[in-house]
């Protein structure tokens, strides 16, 4: 289907005016209600468990009376008045919002992971391709400028062919083994959320798109649960208020051979908080005439720093032996927007504005290789552990 022109008129699915986490106020709605979202992705309905529900967030969030309010995926789908649909749902209820605008062939965006199970992801994809549906997946992260500057740097070729990469990352949540209670979900993998498939895979997908895709025939994956006992903490009191049983990893080491480089990848993953100064992620890219380096001080996501641990890039030059840092900034439009906002519209308006798959957005069939991959890595570790 060829891409409509905008503005496209857009309904937010999970803006709620009582969730107890905030992806879609924080991460969605400043980008659409600032200048540039308005007049591209006008926000002209809500979908939310009720029509009641959908009425009380479009007051707790000052849209416009006529937005629409919608209680039922199915009587969304059906409004010929809605071209683009977002679901910022959670994980488990994503495929069931999302399907029936697929199906009607509407412009769809939603959020990373793209369903609870691999089933769910194989049917949308073929609605999709029945449909003519373009369906855009949260992979934003693949476009924040430090991931942006280093895929410059490597198609610059200065560097040479690349040899090695290097990847130790820390975090997926804030703590190793407390969940606040919002994120109990986290510690369930049938729910299809958890510090694996969300903080893991957001993390590996921007260094793949960076470093190209993996040969998976030289894949090897080691997963374990260290920490299977989790506590559940109020927010609101601080008080630890549950305790369950997880089975979901909380580490991940993985070796591999990426294809069109055949250089090596090395990637440590471990859940929680870093010992006490250590970076949150270091990511470092071993070339034939010097070393890439990014450091994340306080962050896996590289869209969190703030002015006192921002993002670094430098790269080593071996000849001269000189430590060149490497500058990146938002653009100006970004720069208006909260952090967690900016790569999120980035990938909203290049939708809105008919760009290609692939630039500025990342489309069903490109994710679900995504989550194909992490489905093996998880299976792999199930029959290990038998």
């Amino acid at each position: 289907m060829a891409a409509r022109a905008p503005p496209l008129r857009t309904a937010l699915i999970g803006l709620s005016s009582s969730a107890a986490t905030s992806w879609a106020s924080g991460a969605h709605l400043p980008g659409l209600l600032s200048q540039t979202g308005r007049s591209k992705l006008p926000i002209t309905a809500l979908l939310n468990s009720s029509v009641e529900a959908a009425k009380a967030a479009i007051n707790s969030y000052d849209l416009p009376s006529t937005t629409k309010a919608y209680g039922s995926p199915e009587d969304l789908a059906n409004d010929p008045e809605i071209d683009f649909v977002i679901c910022n749902t959670r994980v488990d209820k994503h495929f069931q919002t999302i399907l029936p605008s697929v199906k009607k062939g509407k412009d769809v965006y939603v959020e990373w992971p793209i369903a609870s199970n691999l089933d769910d992801v194989n049917v949308l994809v073929d609605e999709a391709r029945k449909s003519g549906s373009r369906v855009a997946v949260g992979l934003q992260r693949r476009w924040v400028p430090p991931v942006t500057r280093v895929r410059e740097l490597l198609k610059e070729g200065r560097l040479g062919k690349v040899l090695s990469s290097d990847v130790r990352a820390f975090g997926g949540t804030n703590d190793r083994e407390i969940l606040p209670e919002s994120l109990k979900y986290f510690a369930d993998r049938k729910v299809g959320g958890n510090p694996i498939v969300i903080g893991f895979m957001h993390m590996f997908d921007f260094v793949l798109s960076a470093l190209g895709d993996l040969d998976l025939s030289t894949v090897s994956t080691k997963l374990q649960l260290q920490r299977p006992d989790i506590r559940i903490r109020n927010r609101s009191t601080n008080e630890i208020v549950d305790q369950i049983r997880s089975d979901v990893p909380d580490l991940l080491s993985l070796h591999g051979t990426l294809a069109s480089s055949q250089a090596t990848l090395s990637v440590g993953f471990r859940r929680g908080q870093p010992f006490p100064g250590t970076p949150s992620f270091v990511w470092t890219i071993n070339c034939e005439k010097g070393e890439i380096r990014v450091v994340s001080p306080a962050a896996l996501s590289l869209e969190s720093g703030d002015v006192k641990n921002p993002v670094t890039i430098h790269v080593h030059w071996f000849a001269d032996d000189i430590v060149e840092e490497v500058k990146w900034e938002w653009n100006e439009e970004q720069q208006k927007l909260p952090l967690m906002a900016r790569s999120v519209m980035r990938c909203l308006t290049s939708i809105a504005d008919g760009k290609a798959e692939g630039d500025g957005w990342v489309g069903l069939e490109d994710a679900a290789k995504r989550a194909k991959m992490v489905d093996g890595f998880l299976r792999d570790w199930d029959k290990s552990s038998k």
